[in-house]
């Protein structure tokens, strides 16, 4: 069985209420990926508005494999002690990491983030060495259009991270860099310039999608259900 790994922040750990991306991907996963998978991770609930912690068990659809290694206000910065310990016990293949706006935003300088990339790569292969990571650049959103030092650390890391995902890459432990979503709008598809509705949700899982099926030949075209 194939075991895919969801590492994000709050884009990927998604509110109370809501689908997920994840949702949308493993919706798409069930039609267009002909062996057994599940989605894998320590942690498993949705950030609840109402308490302003990760307590919320309502998914608008539930009946999925719910479990991922996400966090509101969380990055590479917070996900890089536990990803070892994370693959090792939930015996991740797959890791489908969306990270980097909490960095640059609250945390870590571009250079900074791209140095946790690398660590975060390392702690992944020591607990699995054949472990493969498909990484999502930061999506911009929001803030950049009110902060150019934001908006400028954003693209000098997104630049560092398709060089560090084409150093690290190897025939055995793929990295992959996904495209982001061409058509991505932080005005139509997110609720508050940030996380996303439903037309984000499926972008999302849509680049996830076709990344892995252009480059791993995993799963096939994007089908949203």
């Amino acid at each position: 069985m194939l075991r895919f790994m969801p590492v994000g922040d709050s884009m990927t750990i998604g509110s109370a209420g809501e689908h997920t991306w994840r949702y949308r991907l493993w919706q798409h996963l069930c039609t267009a990926y002909g062996g057994p998978f599940t989605l894998v991770g320590p942690r498993e609930t949705l950030h609840d508005p109402a308490t302003d912690a990760p307590t919320s068990h309502a998914y608008a659809d539930p009946d999925f494999p719910r479990a991922h290694l996400a966090g509101w206000g969380e990055g590479w910065h917070h996900m890089t002690p536990l990803i070892g310990e994370a693959v090792r016990a939930c015996r991740a293949d797959v890791l489908l990491v969306s990270l980097g706006l909490i960095d640059l935003g609250f945390y870590t300088n571009a250079e900074q983030t791209a140095d946790n990339v690398r660590a975060f790569v390392a702690e992944a292969r020591a607990a699995h060495p054949r472990v493969a990571v498909a990484v999502m650049p930061v999506l911009r959103n929001i803030r950049v259009e009110a902060d150019a030092s934001f908006a400028g650390q954003v693209t000098r890391f997104n630049d560092l991270l398709a060089k560090t995902v084409a150093d690290l890459d190897e025939p055995n432990s793929s990295l992959l860099l996904v495209p982001p979503p061409a058509s991505y709008d932080f005005h139509t598809d997110t609720y508050d310039g940030t996380h996303p509705n439903e037309s984000g949700e499926h972008k999302i899982a849509e680049a996830f999608a076709e990344a892995m099926w252009q480059d791993w030949d995993l799963g096939g075209p994007y089908t949203p259900a």
